[in-house]
């Protein structure tokens, strides 16, 4: 790991597009950022940040973005369009994470009562089937149907139907703290977990995980 930008203490993050961040937080030592630092913006890859909007109001612990808008919980669900203009969304959970199909139309968030779902971007929302008890979501760049999802125990799976029904893949060890995906459209899906220990790659859809050299180990596990 390279460090890029400033340090803050960044709880919300999500990824817009190539090079292009959203986060949410608290500014670090000698940061000009108010407290809370409300939205911010990348559009170089975490080199410098932008303030957008809630400055000293909001610490989003959860943030998604889609070509529609951007999603936040700080307390309330909230969706803006611009980065700028806040509309209230009523949610029946209270959401960990929160991660948003490319289009907008499904959002998918995790609960301590279980993850539910919205196909009318963030409207309504119902309760998940058969769901499993998810710690983390995100939407697998490059689709529309495809998200992973990873339990409080490491174990990791996927959907291909935009959230409606979850298959068991590989388990990662320690504790998730984050999680992405993505595929080019050649060769597969890539899975990525953050532990409290290493970070997890997987370039067979999740089936097997093997430690970033960086992190000090290079077996895999499954």
């Amino acid at each position: 790991p390279k460090r890029i930008g400033p340090v803050n203490d960044l709880m919300g993050f999500t990824i817009a597009g190539p090079a292009h961040y959203y986060a949410s937080g608290h500014p670090g030592a000698g940061s000009n950022l108010p407290d809370p630092v409300g939205l911010i913006e990348s559009r170089d890859a975490g080199r410098t940040w932008t303030q957008l909007s809630r400055q000293g109001l909001s610490d989003f612990h959860a943030l998604a973005a889609s070509s529609r808008a951007v999603l936040g919980y700080d307390g309330t669900l909230r969706t803006s369009s611009d980065g700028t203009t806040w509309t209230s969304l009523s949610a029946p959970v209270q959401p960990f994470a929160l991660t948003s199909s490319p289009d907008g139309a499904v959002l998918l968030a995790t609960s301590q009562d279980g993850p539910v779902r919205s196909s009318d971007a963030g409207q309504t929302w119902s309760a998940i089937p058969a769901a499993p008890l998810l710690l983390l979501v995100a939407w697998a760049g490059g689709t529309q149907d495809t998200a992973v999802g990873v339990t409080p125990e490491g174990q990791v799976l996927i959907s291909t139907d935009a959230g409606l029904t979850w298959d068991e893949r590989g388990r990662v060890e320690g504790t998730p703290q984050a999680l992405s995906a993505n595929t080019d459209g050649t060769d597969g899906l890539h899975v990525q977990v953050v532990t409290d220990t290493t970070v997890m790659t997987s370039p067979d859809g999740g089936r097997t995980f093997a430690a970033l050299p960086a992190a000090g180990t290079t077996g895999a596990t499954s």
